[in-house]
C-alpha cells in the first residue's frame, strides 16, 4: 500500500494499492491538471531526486524549500518561539536530514496551513514531530489524509501561544489564513492568501493564480478587513518573496489599487 502523491500539486492521499483516479485539488479551477495528464509518485521516489534547503532568513525564522522544485514550489516557514515552534504551511519532501535539523532547532509543536494547496504531506510531518495540524474547518473537505493530531478550527482568529495567532482572511479559499507573529514590529506569513509581487512593493489577491481568475470586490475587502488591526512591518510570501519594511502600507496601497479597478 502506498500513500500516493500528486506530481503537480504535491498533495498526498490515503494509501491504496493503485493510485487514485483523480486529484480533486488539481481538478479545481484554482489549480490545474498537468497537460500531460494526471501522474503520481511517492515520498520515497521524491526523496531520490530532491533535497530540502533550510535557510535562516531572519532571527528565529527559517524558510524550508525543495530543490529542484517539486509540485508548486512553495516554501514552508519554521517559526522558533519559546512556547513551541510553528511550521507555517508545508512542503512535500520530508527526509531524515530535514527531521534531524529541525529537531536540533527545537522540533515542531504545530503545523498551520494557509489553504489546501499546501496540504502536501502534513500527516508525515505531524507524525515525525508529534505536531498538531491546524486547518480551518471550511477547507477540511480538501484534506487528502487525516490523523488524530488534526485540529479543525472555526471562526476568524485562532490564538496559539506567545501571542501568535492564525487569522482567517478567505478569498483564495473560504478558510484561507495568514499567521501573525508579533515579534519586533510584527511579521505576517501569508502564503498566497496575500501574494507578494515580484516588485516587492505591491501584493495581489486572486481566486486562481495559475488560471488568472480574479477575486470579487467583496473578498478583497474581507481580506483587507481581516488584517487591518494587525500590527506588522514585514510580510513573507509562499515563494521566497518578502516585503522587509512598511508591509502594512504596501498592503493598504495594493488594496486601493485593486478597488479602483472595480469603480
Amino acid at each position: 500500500m502506498t500513500n500516493y502523491i500528486c506530481t503537480t500539486c504535491g498533495v498526498q492521499y490515503e494509501s491504496g494499492i493503485t493510485p487514485p483516479l483523480h486529484c480533486p485539488i488539481c481538478e479545481d479551477d484554482r489549480q490545474y491538471v498537468n497537460p500531460g495528464g494526471q501522474s503520481w509518485t511517492s515520498l520515497k521516489e521524491v526523496a531520490k531526486q530532491h533535497r530540502n534547503i533550510i535557510e535562516k532568513i531572519s532571527p528565529d525564522l527559517y524558510a524550508i524549500y525543495t530543490a529542484p522544485k517539486f509540485g508548486i514550489g512553495q516554501r514552508a516557514y519554521l517559526v522558533i518561539s519559546p512556547g513551541g515552534n510553528v511550521l507555517w504551511d508545508c512542503i512535500t519532501l520530508l527526509d531524515p536530514s530535514t527531521i534531524d535539523i529541525i529537531e536540533k532547532l527545537g522540533g515542531i509543536k504545530a503545523i498551520v496551513l494557509s489553504h489546501p494547496h499546501y496540504f502536501s504531506t502534513i500527516v508525515e510531518w505531524s507524525e515525525a514531530f508529534q505536531a498538531d495540524i491546524y486547518v480551518h474547518a471550511e477547507d477540511a473537505h480538501w484534506l487528502g489524509r487525516r490523523n488524530n493530531k488534526l485540529r479543525l478550527w472555526e471562526g476568524d482568529i485562532e490564538p496559539l501561544w506567545d501571542q501568535i495567532k492564525i487569522v482567517r482572511c478567505g478569498g483564495h479559499f473560504p478558510g484561507a489564513c495568514i499567521l501573525h507573529w508579533p515579534v519586533g514590529d510584527g511579521i505576517l506569513l501569508v502564503g498566497d492568501t496575500i501574494q507578494v509581487s515580484p516588485n516587492l512593493t505591491t501584493v495581489s489577491f486572486m481566486y486562481s493564480y495559475p488560471n488568472n481568475i480574479p477575486l470579487p470586490k467583496k473578498d478583497i475587502l474581507a481580506i483587507a478587513f481581516a488584517v487591518k488591526l494587525l500590527q506588522y512591518n514585514v510580510m513573507h510570501g509562499a515563494f521566497g518573496l518578502s516585503i522587509r519594511e512598511n508591509a502594512a502600507a504596501v498592503m493598504d496601497r495594493s488594496v486601493q489599487r485593486y478597488l479602483q479597478i472595480y469603480e
